[in-house]
C-alpha cells in the first residue's frame, strides 16, 4: 500500500477509480447478481432488457420502483466519501462507475463517468421528438403503473442500460481517454463485464500502475500490480489517512 499511495501523492498523478457493486454493498444496495437480487422469482437479467420492458413493461417498472425505494433508503458510505473527496482533491482524478444508485453523486463526487445511466434519470419509450433525451426524476413512488411520458403520453423507460443494448459511444470515449492514466483502481467490481473489464487492459498498455480492491479474488487479480483484499468501505479510508499523513 505504501508504493500505492506514494504513486497518489505525485501532483501530476492521473488517477483513474472504476468501481462496481461491491462500493455499494455497505450502503444495503442489493447487488444485482447476489441472492438478494431476487424479485418475485424474477432474475435481474429477464427484467432489465428492452423485450421484458417490451413484453409487460408493468412489472419491469414494478422492479425498478421496488429498486428505487430500496436504493433512496440507503446513504453513501465510506467509500464513497473518499472518491467523493478525492474528486476535489486530487488536480487528475477521475471516476467511472458500474453503479445506476446515484450513491457516488450524493456523496459529492462530480463528473462521474456512469458506464450504465443512472436509475434516477428516465427517457420517452417511444423517443418522442418534445422530450429531452433523458431527464432526472426522483420518483420512488409514482401515481400511475407503468408511469407515463409528460411530453407525449407515452410510456418512460428507466434510464439505464439494458442487457443486450450498447453504451453510449460519448460515454466509452470518456472512459477511455481515463484509462489513459498513472494509477487505475477497480473497486468493488469483478471486472469480468466488457467494456469496463477491458479498461484495465487498456489502462495497463498505457503504463498505469493496476491496483484491485476487492474482499475476493476476482479473475483480474492475478494480472494486476496490486490486490489489497477488503470491502472498499474499509480499505479506501485506510489509503486515504495514509494520503492525509505526512511523509516521512
Amino acid at each position: 500500500m505504501h508504493e500505492l499511495v506514494d504513486r497518489l501523492r505525485q501532483p501530476d498523478a492521473r488517477i483513474t477509480v472504476l468501481t462496481g457493486a461491491g462500493v455499494s454493498a455497505a450502503s444495503g444496495v442489493p447487488t444485482f447478481r447476489g441472492a438478494d437480487g431476487l424479485w418475485r422469482n424474477f432474475r435481474p437479467e429477464a427484467l432489465a432488457t428492452a423485450e421484458a420492458f417490451r413484453r409487460d413493461p408493468g412489472v419491469v417498472w414494478e422492479w425498478y420502483a421496488w429498486r428505487r425505494s430500496r436504493i433512496a433508503a440507503c446513504e453513501p458510505n465510506d467509500a464513497h466519501r473518499v472518491l467523493a473527496g478525492w474528486s476535489h482533491r486530487l488536480p487528475n482524478f477521475k471516476l467511472i462507475t458500474q453503479n445506476v444508485d446515484g450513491l457516488h453523486e450524493r456523496a459529492g463526487s462530480e463528473k462521474t463517468i456512469r458506464l450504465h445511466g443512472s436509475i434516477w434519470e428516465v427517457s420517452c419509450w417511444q423517443g418522442c421528438t418534445t422530450s429531452p433525451r433523458r431527464w432526472r426524476d426522483d420518483t420512488v413512488t409514482f401515481k400511475e403503473m407503468p408511469p407515463h411520458c409528460p411530453y407525449c403520453g407515452g410510456l418512460i423507460r428507466p434510464g439505464v442500460v439494458w442487457f443486450g443494448e450498447t453504451l453510449e459511444s460519448s460515454v466509452i470515449s470518456q472512459a477511455s481517454d481515463a484509462a489513459i492514466c498513472d494509477v487505475f483502481l477497480t473497486v468493488g467490481t469483478s471486472a469480468v463485464v466488457y467494456p469496463a473489464a477491458g479498461l484495465i487492459e487498456e489502462a495497463r498498455r498505457h503504463g498505469a500502475f493496476t491496483v484491485e480492491i476487492n474482499p475476493e479474488a476476482t479473475p483480474a487479480t492475478p494480472s494486476v500490480d496490486l490486490a489489497l483484499k477488503g470491502g472498499a468501505e474499509t480499505v479506501l479510508p485506510e489509503i486515504d489517512r495514509q494520503l492525509k499523513s505526512p511523509m516521512r
